[in-house]
């Protein structure tokens, strides 16, 4: 406003000295030239900073006359503000990213329980498609009557747990609703199938040694009081000589079942398995000497063992593995059967440890648990062979500290093939 009021000024006493020398006339007309001339500028200078309101992202245009003091500090503004959404932007999307990483699930929802987005993880927990299914009420997308009573409660003091089946497979999901903003909610999801299986396993696991170790702990509680209650003279000496030993039969048991559940917990608990090169051909010759002594001559074995084929483990844990598979093919093939014991390398370079025999074969259904602990196809003829139920379970954890593969064929009453097949990486020169 200044500056116009200078420029008019000016005219004004330029027109005056025009006047006063030329005549009025001219003074006048000059000063009507001026005012024109300034007329013309401010518009041409309006006209730019018209253009300009049109595309306000681009700086302002330079000597607009009295439009500078004005556009200058819009246009700081301006910029301020698009430094300052930016940023937000930036933190906004830093946000999203954090949201998609979470390992829980995360579903918002508007006031009528229209979903509104969700993570990664929660499309996967619910089986969500964000681009069909936002709008959509989450009653509708998730169908299950415990999760419609659950949600339609007015608050929601703990999350409820729900069974899912996808694809065929039980899927366990926690959910937990909560409010946040206004008419807004947020319903978090996190898996625990396999926290799930795990509590189940515990619970089998816990249920089973104690099955295991009470028909022992039965039998030599009965052996004790019946010596404690009948009187000294009452049993023989080959009565006496029976129990006792029976009862350190049942102790020795107990004893191997101790023995088994702390090597596992040794192979669970230690990290995996590097060692040094092992010459598996005398770990299986040692092995199968121990086996015929637990055969006592009524098996034929046939061996198949390269003695210059070595791997690197460990050789107590692989000393283990070796000894079950025998142990376990002496003691479920009946007498006169044959057991063949083979140590080789494959065409493809993988080191192959297998016992085949001719016993008594395994169900198709009973393969896939053979590994599980104290699982028994036949408990009654388990027991009888004097087995713990972990000999499997160990050399399945012997096998992936060492990278290999624990391999089972079987038909019922056709025999069974154990392999322990090691990676190439694993195999190293005799030398």
């Amino acid at each position: 406003m200044s500056k116009t009021l200078f420029s008019i000024g000016l005219w004004a006493v330029l027109g005056w000295l025009a006047g006063a020398w030329l005549g009025a006339v001219w003074g006048w007309a000059l000063l009507a030239a001026g005012l024109s001339i300034m007329v013309l500028v401010n518009g041409a200078q309006l006209a730019r900073v018209a253009a300009w309101a049109r595309d306000v992202e681009q700086p302002p245009p330079p000597s607009v006359g009295p439009w500078d003091d004005v556009l200058a500090p819009i246009y700081r503004k301006l910029r301020k503000d698009r430094q300052e959404i930016e940023d937000l932007n930036r933190h906004v999307d830093s946000i999203m990213l954090a949201a998609e990483a979470l390992p829980d699930g995360a579903v918002t929802l508007d006031e009528s329980m229209l979903v509104t987005w969700c993570n990664q993880t929660a499309s996967e927990h619910l089986g969500l498609n964000l681009d069909k299914d936002r709008g959509h009420s989450i009653l509708n997308i998730l169908r299950v009557p415990e999760f419609a009573r659950y949600a339609r409660q007015d608050a929601w003091p703990g999350p409820v747990l729900l069974h899912l089946n996808s694809d065929d497979q039980e899927k366990s999901l926690l959910l937990q609703m909560t409010r946040y903003g206004v008419g807004q909610f947020l319903l978090a999801t996190r898996d625990v199938t396999q926290v799930e299986k795990l509590e189940t396993t515990r619970k089998d696991f816990v249920a089973n040694v104690s099955h295991e170790l009470r028909t022992p702990l039965t039998v030599l509680s009965g052996f004790l009081e019946t010596l404690r209650d009948m009187p000294p003279a009452s049993l023989s000496d080959e009565q006496k000589h029976r129990y006792h030993a029976l009862m350190l039969e049942q102790a020795q048991r107990m004893q191997a079942i101790v023995a088994d559940l702390l090597t596992l917990s040794t192979l669970e608990s230690s990290p995996g398995a590097q060692g040094e090169p092992v010459r598996v051909s005398e770990v299986i010759h040692t092995a199968l000497q121990q086996g015929r002594i637990l055969s006592n001559d009524q098996h034929v074995f046939v061996e198949h063992i390269a003695d210059d084929l070595c791997i690197t483990g460990s050789a107590t844990e692989l000393t283990s593995a070796v000894s079950n598979l025998i142990t376990n093919a002496i003691r479920y093939t009946p007498k006169d059967g044959t057991i063949t014991v083979s140590w080789y390398l494959t065409e493809d370079g993988h080191a192959c440890y297998s016992v085949q025999d001719t016993g008594i074969g395994i169900a198709s259904q009973d393969i896939p648990r053979l590994t599980e602990r104290f699982y028994r196809v036949d408990r009654g003829r388990s027991r009888a062979t004097g087995g713990t139920g972990l000999g499997l379970a160990i050399t399945k954890h012997v096998a992936m500290r060492h990278n290999a593969e624990l391999r089972i064929q079987s038909r019922f009453g056709a025999g069974s093939l154990f392999s322990l097949v090691f990676p190439p990486a694993r195999v190293v020169n005799a030398d």
